[in-house]
């Protein structure tokens, strides 16, 4: 009897012993691991992306919805220009809802996309999250295509060069393209290989999406 009894005492000191080791082990990841996401999304709203509106609301919607209440999210609306309709706790999607509905409509008077200008803005709010020690991410929904104003679009070949420029400043920014073509797509990852990380770079035509941003999730640790 003694010894069955000693025998158990051992096990549950044992027991306590393991379960505090586990315990602090977390804690102590935790803590270390943690740390708040900026995340930027590009919405475009012009012609050419009229089909998917919807469809890229509510993926800025799902994903806010898995972000920590620690972190942030800005949305822009992209079309002939580029511009800021909502900036702030990601976990208020009634608002965020209601912003991209109100500014985000297709307008048929407005021809153009102004992804260049978004993207410059983007990096902005990037290197702004970074110096307040959140992980900056730029999720950008469209179709990708340059149209209209020839200042405002993208320059693809300086692009490579300008997020290798940002990089020495903003380390941790992970960059995420949703929605385009698969043949946009693979020209731009030719292009942006050899100075972005794939680890930190997800691409995904409307078929993949959901699967995108699984992975996107890993990324940016939530």
């Amino acid at each position: 009897m003694f010894r069955r009894a000693l025998t158990l005492g051992i096990i549950l000191v044992l027991a306590v012993y393991l379960i505090k080791l586990v315990v602090v082990a977390i804690s102590k990841t935790d803590l270390a691991e943690f740390k708040p996401v900026g995340v930027i999304f590009l919405l475009d709203i012009s012609a050419s992306s009229r089909g998917a509106i919807i469809e890229e609301q509510n993926t800025i919607l799902k994903i806010s919805k898995r972000l920590d209440s620690d972190d942030k999210a800005i949305i822009y609306v992209v079309s002939e220009d580029a511009y800021n309709v909502y900036n702030g706790n990601p976990h208020r999607l009634v608002d965020m809802k209601k912003s991209m509905n109100k500014y985000g409509e297709f307008d048929s008077k407005a021809w153009g996309t102004a992804y260049g200008v978004a993207l410059k803005k983007a990096v902005n709010d990037a290197l702004r999250f970074e110096e307040d020690g959140f992980k900056p991410a730029i999720v950008i929904l469209g179709d990708l295509e340059n149209e209209g104003d020839i200042t405002k679009q993208i320059n693809w070949n300086t692009l490579p060069k300008n997020i290798q420029n940002t990089l020495k400043y903003v380390p941790d920014l992970s960059l995420t393209l949703l929605y385009a073509h698969p043949q946009k797509l693979d020209d731009i990852r030719q292009r942006l290989l050899s100075v972005l990380d794939e680890k930190k770079f997800i691409m995904a035509s409307q078929e993949n999406v959901d699967q995108a941003v699984r992975k996107f999730m890993e990324i940016i640790g939530r």
